[in-house]
């Protein structure tokens, strides 16, 4: 294949909403490029590319049978439960990720979002400009309890990359790392950690974070069960995935007292729907899934995303994650 190869990216906008531009991508082939593309254009635009870039789109087995031109998927992201690889591995197709591109960003969101529980910034400042500072008789106030970090225990479920930048950050605020993980790693990093199993986790720690994938077998894990282990002055913070958790499970239990808080940046639907349950649970706060998308985290993904390709034409690909499944291209 040669740099006239037909790429198609089906969902770039969030990649690329005007700062971070295509140049590197665009000097390996022929590129055509869609801010995004609903399900029922997605095999009119895939049609008669070679390489395929996405984020959200989804391709499954029938969608990857019926694109016989496609030689060649690279993720626009981390995550790639939205191909089915192992049928992309059987046509011959490897699937590549983006590593690592983004874990300082989603370290510093969880912290953002762990101040916000603890100190209450927004609401402290919606009420200052609602004139409440200047009307208090006193020089000081404040809307809810003020919960310092220092001395706590925050527990990381999933202790990667990003878990253990979540450890070094939480380290710095003098709190004590446990942690879970399915396999405890060889290299646990330059933080005092404490590995403990899953139920033990969720009833001491003083803060969840879950920094782990997604599968099968762990989606919906955070439930009423869990849930119920939980300090009532304990948060839960979650910038993984949103099918982490039962969400009906996690407004019953803010709505009742059991836990004190939550943050998340992703939920089971995005975006978001109306009805979810969480958007009137108390103490609930959310941002709509940007701890990834600093424009400094979305070039170095643009960089990966261009070595993938470069790597694949070169007929050496890089970053593949499926290749326990990949047969010999046709």
């Amino acid at each position: 294949m040669t740099n006239n190869a037909k790429i198609a990216i089906l969902d770039g906008y969030t990649i690329n909403p005007g700062d971070n531009p295509w140049t590197p991508l665009e000097s390996l082939g022929d590129c055509t490029i869609y801010d995004r593309t609903p399900p029922e254009l997605k095999l009119e635009r895939a049609r008669d590319a070679e390489i395929i870039l996405l984020s959200k789109v989804k391709l499954d087995a029938d969608t990857l049978k019926a694109l016989p031109k496609l030689r060649y998927i690279s993720l626009l992201a981390t995550g790639y439960n939205n191909v089915d690889v192992a049928a992309a591995g059987a046509l011959g197709i490897p699937v590549s990720n983006v590593p690592a591109y983004s874990t300082e960003s989603v370290a510093q969101t969880t912290f953002a979002l762990l101040l916000e529980l603890a100190v209450n910034v927004g609401v402290h400042d919606a009420a200052v400009k609602a004139g409440e500072w200047i009307r208090c008789p006193d020089h000081s106030f404040w809307k809810a309890p003020i919960v310092e970090l220092n001395g706590l225990t925050i527990g990381i479920v999933g202790y990667g990359v990003i878990g253990k930048a979540v450890a070094r950050i939480a380290a710095a605020f003098g709190m004590r790392v446990i942690a879970y993980a399915p396999r405890i790693p060889q290299d646990a990093g330059p933080v005092p950690v404490s590995f403990v199993p899953l139920e033990e986790l969720f009833a001491i720690a003083d803060v969840v974070t879950l920094n782990c994938p997604q599968t099968p077998e762990n989606t919906g894990f955070v439930n009423s069960r869990l849930l119920g282990c939980m300090k009532p002055g304990a948060f839960l913070i979650n910038v993984a995935r949103g099918g982490l958790v039962n969400e009906a499970d996690l407004a019953h239990a803010l709505r009742s007292g059991q836990i004190a808080g939550a943050a998340l940046d992703v939920v089971a639907h995005e975006p978001m729907l109306a009805e979810n349950p969480l958007l009137s649970a108390p103490n609930c706060i959310f941002t709509p899934h940007i701890a990834w998308a600093s424009l400094a985290a979305r070039r170095r993904l643009m960089d990966i995303v261009a070595a993938n390709v470069a790597s694949f034409l070169g007929g050496s690909p890089i970053n593949v994650v499926n290749g326990q499944y990949l047969a010999p291209a046709s």
